[in-house]
């Protein structure tokens, strides 16, 4: 069959993409699904730095690719041996297709799973094999995913199931920004009711964190970034105090407000010197909690003696450290019961012929989270 598709044909040409055009829509041939595979109709999917990350050169991978990896959509086939899904379910995929025969899967750690991970790098579905033909040569999948399309293929171990009531422009957040912000708060640091926190970037994953700390009831939320709008979102979605660091020092003015340090900061921005700035800001005993990417160049520096004789830990949150059919679906009920005030995170939508526009606004940092909505 046929689909119109975002697609990606290099890496780290100039901005603004609306004029160097990196993505291009293109109608191209997709397989139907193989066993263990399914057809998606893609409703809804959100531009995300992990995905300007690709266009931008500083998360390598091969190319062409159709990008998208935070998507909700429509079951359409399902191929043979498919458990668990049939036409017409909506599901929200997982950008990292978990094995669950790894000794990371079956130690409760899937979004670590070992084949899922180089699947991803390699481009292709979990089983290795690529669906997507431009003139009768394959297109790399993005993150398993490929969902800034019409139809996608993937495989069911990419799939959550969820009930056909939630919006599925909303669902699809579920998918990277919140399951990455929240699982960070609630999974990775497990930060726990009266603990001080400090979220630095506020972004849709930084946010989300915001929005979880809050979920267990830490005190004070300091969220810190260097535009004012998102810190007045950050406000509105439960942080206690602010910090735009492009006028203050962040780390002085937290330790001033803490007597001494945090105990959990988390990074979602992952810059080097920010990181360092999240680290300074904690206190003895603290945690940081790295849950942006960083360019895999870069390195920070800091003082290993704290790690002995203040106990500080630093560690990384990749998928919010999530078990996806676990999380996902009890994220999505936090947010019907009002207390994941999810919609607070879409700035606007965008169509298929508008994605390069919409790179740029979230390079430029003007948009939290954009929905492509590929049909629309």
């Amino acid at each position: 069959m046929k689909t119109r598709a975002a697609l990606l044909l290099e890496m780290g040409r100039p901005r603004p993409y609306a004029k160097s055009a990196p993505i291009v829509v293109e109608e191209l041939d997709l397989e139907g699904p193989a066993p263990g595979e399914v057809l998606l109709e893609i409703a809804a999917a959100g531009l995300c730095h992990s995905d300007l990350s690709v266009i931008n050169g500083s998360r390598p991978r091969p190319m062409p690719m159709v990008l998208g990896h935070e998507a909700a959509a429509v079951v359409r086939e399902v191929g043979e041996g498919v458990v668990g899904f049939k036409p017409g379910d909506h599901v929200v995929l997982s950008y990292v297709p978990a094995c669950r025969r790894c000794p990371e899967c079956v130690t409760g750690r899937p979004a670590m799973c070992r084949v899922g991970v180089a699947a991803n790098r390699a481009g292709t579905l979990l089983s290795g094999a690529r669906r997507l033909k431009r003139n009768g040569v394959p297109v790399n999948h993005h993150l398993g995913v490929s969902g800034f399309a019409e139809f996608a293929v993937c495989s069911q171990d990419s799939l959550i199931k969820i009930d056909s009531d939630v919006p599925l422009d909303k669902a699809a957040l579920f998918g990277c920004a919140v399951a990455t912000g929240v699982g960070a708060v609630v999974n990775t640091a497990r930060i726990e009711a009266g603990a001080s926190v400090a979220v630095f970037g506020l972004g849709g994953v930084g946010l989300s964190a915001v929005m979880g700390a809050k979920l267990v009831g830490a005190y004070p939320i300091v969220a810190v970034d260097i535009l004012e709008d998102k810190l007045a979102q950050a406000r509105k979605l439960g942080a206690t105090h602010t910090v735009d660091a492009a006028k203050s020092d962040p780390v002085a003015i937290i330790k001033d407000l803490t007597h001494g340090g945090v105990d959990y900061a988390l990074d979602a921005t992952g810059v080097a010197s920010v990181v360092e700035q999240a680290f300074a800001a904690t206190g003895r005993t603290g945690t940081t909690v790295v849950i942006g990417l960083p360019h895999p160049d870069h390195r920070v520096s800091l003082p290993p003696v704290t790690f002995v004789d203040e106990e500080r830990v630093l560690r990384g949150s990749y998928m919010g450290s999530c078990v996806p059919w676990r999380d996902i679906p009890r994220f999505i009920a936090l947010y019907r019961a009002g207390m994941l005030p999810v919609d607070a995170l879409i700035t606007n939508s965008v169509k298929l012929d508008q994605i390069n526009e919409g790179f740029d606004r979230l390079d430029r940092g003007e948009a939290i989270r954009q929905i492509l909505l590929p049909r629309g």
